[in-house]
């Protein structure tokens, strides 16, 4: 059985924070397209705080509570309750377990997607990161489903979270500020789909690189 370990687990949230940093000013130009041009800064913002506040003993579970909890209450715009309350999901189920397995992490991503789509109403075809995460956790569960390893479900599903990202730029935006735009959304990739996909990208990159098996 493949996993890795919630106690060295801290480096998968590292990562995270690295790669959203390294894409603030990216992330700012799309959103400044179609939304109000904040979603790089306030996620830089966020995750650079969480980042700071991370110890050497923090593992996964400790790591990602710090990166929601700065997300849910220092982060304005919308991304930032919607971004806390997907990985507050994460904490929730992990902070009891040792070893995070694959269908541990398929949880994760289902239950911090529910919550997700929950509070922001969205669902696929609205042009948010919904339609980024939802056919990831698919193609992740579909893996599983087929007795693939953790490894292969996680090149699976950052494959399926490209696709999806890539799907909202011809799609017209039906939440948010963007929705207003009407025809005028069409032609440009939805940050939040962006930012999703990035933070799939780099968890999986990290995950297996710390992989392990029993």
């Amino acid at each position: 059985m493949q996993y890795f370990s919630n106690a060295g687990g801290a480096v998968v949230v590292r990562r995270m924070i690295e790669t959203i940093r390294a894409h603030k000013d990216y992330l700012g130009e799309i959103d400044g397209r179609i939304g109000d041009g904040d979603h790089g800064i306030n996620m830089s913002k966020g995750f650079t705080l969480a980042g700071e506040r991370i110890g050497p003993a923090d593992g996964f579970s400790s790591s990602i509570r710090i990166l929601s909890q700065v997300l849910l209450l220092e982060i304005g715009g919308s991304m930032g309750p919607l971004y806390g309350s997907f990985f507050k999901a994460f904490f929730k189920l992990s902070k009891d377990t040792e070893k995070i397995t694959a269908p541990l992490f398929l949880a994760m991503l289902e239950s911090g997607t529910a919550v997700v789509k929950e509070l922001g109403g969205a669902e696929v075809g609205d042009k948010t990161l919904v339609d980024t995460l939802t056919p990831a956790i698919a193609a992740f569960k579909e893996a599983l489903a087929n007795d693939r390893s953790f490894q292969d479900a996680l090149v699976a599903c950052v494959k399926a979270a490209a696709a999806g990202k890539d799907s909202t730029k011809e799609m017209l935006a039906k939440i948010g500020r963007s929705a207003r735009l009407g025809e005028r959304s069409r032609g440009v990739l939805d940050a939040g789909a962006v930012s999703s996909f990035l933070i799939l990208d780099a968890m999986a990159q990290q995950i297996s690189e710390i992989m392990q098996s029993d």
